[in-house]
């Protein structure tokens, strides 16, 4: 009986080995063969929506409104074109999630990906497609009267636009308002442990 479970195991033995050999093989190909998933802010590639990957802010997209409701309701709004795969939209994403960040509660947001734009030979003045120039990023701001105050393309400052929307707020200018400054994580933590 032992002679019988013997030979068993010898004949399984080799081929248990052949086994674990190709699946380790076969294993090794399929991570050597796979691409990587590093997303890059100076390439024309598409990483996933701009604002969630390159500026951590994933509540501008969708858009909580249209534009034809922020003009009805006569909201000064802030209408910026992108695109996900193009470099200079991932490198201002950040410059508009920061817009959102201090004028988000009195304006109205709206991002717009140029590529959901739908083709028209005309739009009103209350669709996005009427405002947008061809080149992105571009953006737009609007005063409660619904006036384009600023429509400027390519890297616009933040303090342009901080600018605008001063104007349309009938803030002090910046030169003569107190200087914000945004409060370190690691100071707010601080705090807290006291």
């Amino acid at each position: 009986m032992n002679c019988i479970k013997w030979r068993f195991l010898q004949n399984f033995i080799p081929n248990w080995r052949r086994f674990f050999s190709i699946f380790l093989l076969l294993s090794c190909l399929s991570f050597v063969d796979m691409q990587s998933a590093f997303a890059g802010i100076n390439d024309d590639r598409y990483d996933g929506n701009v604002f969630v990957v390159y500026a951590g802010n994933g509540a501008l997209v969708p858009p909580k409104t249209t534009l034809a409701k922020a003009l009805a309701e006569h909201k000064p709004t802030f209408l910026a074109f992108y695109v996900d795969d193009s470099s200079d939209s991932k490198k201002y994403a950040i410059v508009i999630s920061t817009v959102q960040e201090f004028y988000g509660r009195a304006a109205e947001i709206i991002p717009v990906n140029v590529d959901t734009i739908p083709i028209k030979e005309t739009y009103s003045t209350t669709e996005p497609g009427y405002y947008y120039s061809g080149a992105v990023p571009q953006v737009v701001v609007f005063n409660q009267s619904g006036e384009v105050v600023l429509n400027k393309k390519g890297q616009v400052p933040y303090e342009e636009i901080d600018d605008r929307f001063r104007e349309v707020f009938d803030l002090l200018p910046r030169t003569e308002s107190v200087q914000l400054k945004r409060r370190a994580f690691n100071e707010f933590s601080s705090e807290l442990a006291r």
